[in-house]
């Protein structure tokens, strides 16, 4: 018994030596973070936060919406039946293209009015020709020649009004009206996206003030926020406003405030600022959650740390902090979402502490590499 217990000590130390003798690897990931090889150093950068001066900024709160200069929509002229009825909402139009068309027995009308006082006013013109004739050889009274300048100026007030009413229901000229096969255009007003459509082909309209469509131009947006009144000295029009989203983690849009309201809200006591931004690809979508940092007169004593040492995932903020020699550890952090090389930190860091600003993606590969071994 004796001899095989020394057997099997024997057996549990050869094991032991021969893991002791193993390389170890080039990093590792403890419980507390990743250790790194001495030769993997020379990869990495580490400085240390500190406070410094930074320009102002005040954060608020916004939604997107869209910019009404730029949103136009599309009533029914007349009452009608919807005919060619060919775009579906999301269609990109230009300004205008053919949304729909009406048929109408009123624009019929409209029409034949129209036609029927250019013939009064060529035979009207035709007589004042024959009477001014026979005025001017004696062959006519005064009278006479009155009352054909009178039917001359009636019949021209008619074709003038006919012809306002046309103009109405978009038939503004004489080939407008030559090629008008009983159906009235609807067009769009502006370039931009049907976002809206509450027609269906044959439905029946009347002209009142709900709109059959609405087309809207998205590359800019407005985005509105509430500023506190304590802050109002802080904004001003022209100021730059950078604009971000949960939408899209780490990307920046920028914009610039056109527009602080007059009056304070008595309830919520704050102001609305309006910000106007390009948005490239309509990336930014009305009714959307965002959060606006405005970019203030004046600087800041506050604690910073490097752009390039942030790195994100799910929508969280992350930096290595060096917690010993060649030992990291990922800790998450809040931060203002500024501008410029450098971000300011709400939380998770201390004036002192040590962050890797070069070599992040290198430590991230190490530790997704010894999470899935």
């Amino acid at each position: 018994m004796c001899t095989a217990a020394g057997i099997l000590a024997l057996a549990a130390c050869g094991r032991t030596g021969t893991a002791a003798a193993t390389d170890p690897p080039a990093a590792a990931k403890t419980d507390d973070g990743i250790t790194v090889a001495p030769e993997m150093l020379s990869s990495i950068k580490v400085d240390a936060v500190a406070e410094r001066d930074v320009a102002a900024t005040l954060a608020l709160a916004g939604k997107v919406q869209f910019d009404e200069d730029r949103v136009a929509h599309v009533l029914a002229p007349l009452a009608g039946q919807i005919v060619n009825l060919h775009v579906k909402v999301g269609d990109r139009l230009r300004a205008g293209e053919a949304i729909c068309a009406i048929s109408s027995r009123e624009v019929t009308a409209a029409v034949t009015e129209y036609l029927d006082s250019r013939n009064d006013l060529d035979l009207a013109e035709k007589h004042m020709a024959i009477t001014r004739d026979l005025f001017e050889h004696e062959a006519s009274s005064k009278m006479t020649m009155q009352q054909a300048e009178n039917d001359l100026g009636k019949a021209q007030v008619h074709v003038a009004r006919a012809s306002e009413a046309l103009a109405v229901l978009g038939l503004g000229s004489e080939t407008d009206v030559r090629r008008f096969n009983g159906r009235i255009p609807i067009v769009s007003p502006i370039e931009g996206v049907l976002i809206e459509r509450k027609i269906t082909e044959g439905q029946y309209v009347q002209t009142d003030p709900t709109p059959i469509a609405t087309v809207a131009n998205l590359d800019s947006v407005w985005v509105m926020g509430d500023l506190f009144e304590r802050d109002l000295r802080h904004v001003a029009r022209g100021q730059t406003a950078a604009i971000t989203s949960a939408a899209y983690p780490g990307e920046t849009f920028h914009g610039r405030v056109d527009y602080i309201s007059d009056a304070i809200d008595p309830t919520t006591r704050t102001a609305k600022v309006r910000v106007t931004a390009p948005n490239p690809a309509g990336r930014l979508k009305p009714e959307m959650f965002v959060s606006i940092a405005l970019t203030g007169a004046g600087t800041t004593h506050a604690l910073t740390v490097p752009a390039a040492a942030i790195f994100t995932e799910e929508g969280k903020n992350f930096v290595f902090v060096q917690v010993a020699p060649g030992k990291f550890l990922r800790r998450p952090i809040d931060i203002e979402h500024d501008e410029g090389p450098e971000r300011r930190v709400l939380g998770g860091l201390r004036a002192g502490d040590r962050v890797v600003t070069g070599g992040v993606l290198l430590l991230r590969q190490e530790e997704q590499q010894r999470a899935t071994s």
